[in-house]
């Protein structure tokens, strides 16, 4: 390959970066359309938010039970499935029952089991208790009023010890991690660790342990 060659694809990619960043900026909506001409961002893996990552914060094995809040069309969904896979489970909760149908018929194509879907509000998260070992949202929190109460209800139904990993892009809804940080401590988190850039980051957070009355233990 020469050199004049080189430079247009490093060019091209280089736009294409470009491209994706402004429509994320610009054309962005919740909730997004889960199918049709402007639905195929929902499965790309975008900079710097890759399923490596994701694993590097979320640490699930086999048999875990894991919760996914705006699954999409299942970009993350899929590949978690597996990991926990045989004898663990996915649960994916979403407002919208077409995003909820398009993840089960991409499961189905590729013969991922152990998926389970859930309508519902993240706000008020019909599970029990202390049941999940951990729990992600990828560029969806920001889309959900009340972000604080999203978080309250991943606190309350991870086990202790459980990790939530946050995944957060420059878009419309996009939540800087000093404001993350914030929203945690206001809802029984605390921030771990984080990786990524400033307009691209996961971020792990566990439950804050505390005493009988309230008061947090080191």
């Amino acid at each position: 390959m020469g050199k004049k060659a080189g430079i247009k694809i490093g060019a091209a990619a280089t736009a294409g970066l470009a491209g994706t960043l402004a429509w994320a900026v610009l054309a962005d909506e919740a909730p997004y359309p889960y199918k049709g001409p402007r639905s195929w961002p929902l499965d790309l893996q975008l900079p710097f938010l890759t399923n490596r990552r994701l694993d590097a914060l979320l640490a699930v094995k086999p048999g875990d039970r894991v919760l996914e809040i705006g699954p999409g069309t299942g970009c993350q969904s899929l590949h978690v499935a597996n990991l926990v896979a045989p004898t663990g489970q996915l649960d994916i909760v979403d407002i919208q029952q077409e995003f909820l149908d398009a993840v089960m018929e991409r499961a189905k194509a590729k013969d991922v089991p152990g998926i389970v879907p859930t309508l519902a509000d993240a706000r008020e998260l019909p599970f029990p208790d202390d049941i999940f070992d951990a729990a992600y949202v990828v560029t969806a929190l920001g889309e959900i009023p009340d972000p604080i109460d999203t978080l309250c209800e991943f606190r309350r139904v991870l086990k202790p010890g459980g990790r939530l990993v946050v995944g957060e892009f420059f878009d419309k809804h996009y939540i800087r991690l000093i404001t993350l940080m914030r929203r945690a401590n206001e809802s029984g988190f605390e921030v771990i660790r984080h990786l990524g850039v400033p307009f691209s980051y996961m971020a792990q957070l566990r439950p804050v342990a505390t005493d009988l009355s309230g008061t947090k233990v080191a």
